[in-house]
């Protein structure tokens, strides 16, 4: 089952960095962004994620809670979370089944070889547990601040 927007998010529970163990119905209360991106340690994947490690305390202001979603593992995902200080948790989502929850599994193309990868993918759950917002192709540049916004806005 996939996510579909202004519907509830079907629960799901997945393994995070810190040992935690995220289930999205104990959630509730708070608004949820959930960011997906390809690859730890890549360019683009870091900036995003520094993008919103700079701006952790204004999302933190307004009740959210971040969590970067990728197919690495646990291992990599605690270095990459550790070099770079990101103050919230990063999924390892390496069965995809978080992936295939939100349908970012995409036919990518690189160098002329493609690949099922995912497409760099943020969603916004508000604290009823309902998407509200979804931006699928992502820029990094000025996305945080445009997720930052909708956030502000609920």
């Amino acid at each position: 089952m996939t996510v579909e927007l202004n519907q509830p998010v079907p629960d799901f529970t997945a393994e995070a960095t810190n040992d935690v163990t995220v289930t999205l119905t104990e959630l509730k209360g708070k608004n949820v962004v959930i960011y997906f991106y390809p690859k730890d340690n890549t360019p683009g994947c870091t900036n995003e994620g520094k993008d919103f490690r700079d701006h952790a305390t204004d999302f933190s202001a307004a009740n959210t809670i971040i969590f970067g979603v990728s197919r690495d593992s646990i291992r990599v995902h605690t270095n990459f979370k550790a070099k770079h200080e990101f103050p919230f948790e990063l999924i390892s989502d390496s069965e995809e089944a978080l992936c295939r929850h939100f349908d970012v599994i995409k036919l990518k193309k690189n160098y002329g070889r493609e690949y099922m990868g995912i497409e760099r993918s943020t969603f916004l759950i508000n604290a009823e547990g309902v998407l509200v917002q979804e931006w699928r192709k992502v820029k990094v540049k000025g996305h945080v601040e445009e997720v930052l916004e909708a956030v502000r806005a609920l």
